[in-house]
């Protein structure tokens, strides 16, 4: 019968260890006294010759083991974030901006393999200049044209809106397309630049992904990220959120089957933030971006651009952030540690921050009790104001996380808190 080789290799490294021990018993012989006789002389030499034979088979026999074990077939290393089946494209979704080509020089600056993160760039509009740069990057992109450029039917009250319908009908036919041979995707616009640890930030918080049925994305993006209002010494700082950020994110294909028969004709962003979609399910985002949007012409026209996206400030420091334990992110640490820590911070009122008339460096808790307070707080300490299906722009349980004058401070609603309320749009 044919043997299986690893057992083979085993045995013949247990025969050899054998015979090595036998030799050692070999080599322990005692020595006579120096008043032995003649006899004992004879016999002390004979001995000193076998040791000498057997020494010598001692270092031949140990060439022959080392070379066995080098036989051995290596450990593989345990599947995770560096696993070779986990593929990870990034999807570039361009239309017009010749300016792709800051988005993509970017990506391949920083991109660690090309094997691991493919780029794709997946091409609506058919503007003939922005194909012109994507196609001169050969080889290191894949470049994708949606087919169907013309008009998409949309109610008469939303004729104004036919970007935002192009817009949702170019993200289905492009995810149809990744997803057909990918297992997870990082979107981004042609109009984001990102960090230097854009990469090593997914690469770490993939295998959470993949193993926390509570999380459906990861966002490279703080909707609250303007420089004054991050920590500028928590780079390596992240947040549970259920607030859907996109702008530089990351999907299963499992949410991607979820999602697609249902996909929307039009605003698809804000349909992703409504609660039937969420399903109570939470994103992680950074306390400082990984991504900049730098582009402020678009179909939103400007929106938000000029008052808060220009500020954005995009991380510098290269955090190793698969070298860390990100366990804390796991929802049943987070939420112990995190209402422990926000609900724990003393209630301190507007004014008291403004005058800086409180004592260290915080945390601080200012407590919201309706819409309009929360708007009006929003607007005094610099972040958004707005809500989507009644979740605030980086809101956790309610909380929204800041920085407001070398301060932290945590925008909470009152004791008993539950839910969201939907009307608060």
């Amino acid at each position: 019968m044919r043997c299986h080789r690893g057992s083979w290799i085993g045995g013949c490294a247990l025969l050899f260890i054998s015979w090595n021990a036998i030799l050692v018993l070999f080599l322990r012989v005692k020595v006579p006294e120096k008043d032995a006789t003649s006899e004992d002389e004879e016999a002390l030499l004979h001995v000193m010759r076998v040791a000498e034979m057997l020494e010598a088979e001692l270092e031949a026999q140990n060439k022959i083991l080392s070379h066995i074990r080098s036989m051995r077939p290596r450990a593989k290393k345990k599947a995770g974030l560096t696993a070779p089946d986990w593929v990870v494209p990034v999807l570039v979704m361009a239309c017009d901006r010749v300016t792709v080509r800051r988005c993509l020089d970017k990506l391949l600056s920083y991109r660690p393999s090309a094997e691991r993160f493919p780029i794709v760039v997946s091409h609506d509009c058919g503007h003939a200049a922005t194909a012109e740069v994507i196609r001169s990057y050969g080889n290191n992109v894949t470049y994708m044209a949606q087919p169907d450029l013309g008009d998409v039917v949309a109610p008469p009250e939303h004729k104004k809106f036919q970007g935002y319908y192009k817009i949702a009908r170019h993200y289905k036919w492009a995810l149809k397309q990744v997803f057909a041979k990918y297992k997870a995707v990082i979107i981004v616009e042609d109009d984001l630049e990102v960090a230097p640890d854009f990469f090593e930030y997914f690469s770490a918080t993939l295998p959470l992904l993949r193993s926390d049925p509570n999380l459906w994305c990861v966002s490279a993006w703080n909707d609250n990220g303007r420089d004054g209002v991050v920590d500028p010494a928590a780079s390596a700082l992240l947040y549970r959120t259920d607030f859907f950020p996109g702008l530089g994110w990351m999907l299963l294909r499992e949410l991607w089957e979820e999602l697609e028969p249902r996909w929307p004709a039009s605003f698809w962003d804000d349909w992703m933030r409504r609660p039937e979609q969420r399903r109570g399910r939470q994103c992680l985002r950074p306390e400082i971006s990984r991504t900049l949007t730098f582009g402020r012409k678009g179909v939103s026209l400007g929106q938000f651009y000029d008052k808060y996206l220009r500020f954005i400030k995009l991380n510098s420091e290269f955090v190793h952030f698969t070298q860390l334990d990100l366990t804390y992110l796991k929802p049943d640490v987070y939420d112990q540690t995190f209402t422990e820590r926000v609900y724990a911070a003393p209630i301190v009122t507007m004014e008291e921050l403004q005058r800086g008339a409180l004592e260290g460096d915080g945390p601080f808790r200012l407590q919201y009790s309706s819409k309009e307070s929360f708007r009006l707080f929003a607007k005094n300490l610099g972040v958004m104001d707005d809500f989507k299906s009644g979740v605030p722009r980086t809101g956790y349980k309610g909380v929204v996380a800041l920085f407001y004058r070398g301060r932290r401070v945590y925008l909470v609603p009152p004791p008993g808190w539950t839910a969201y309320d939907p009307t608060w749009n």
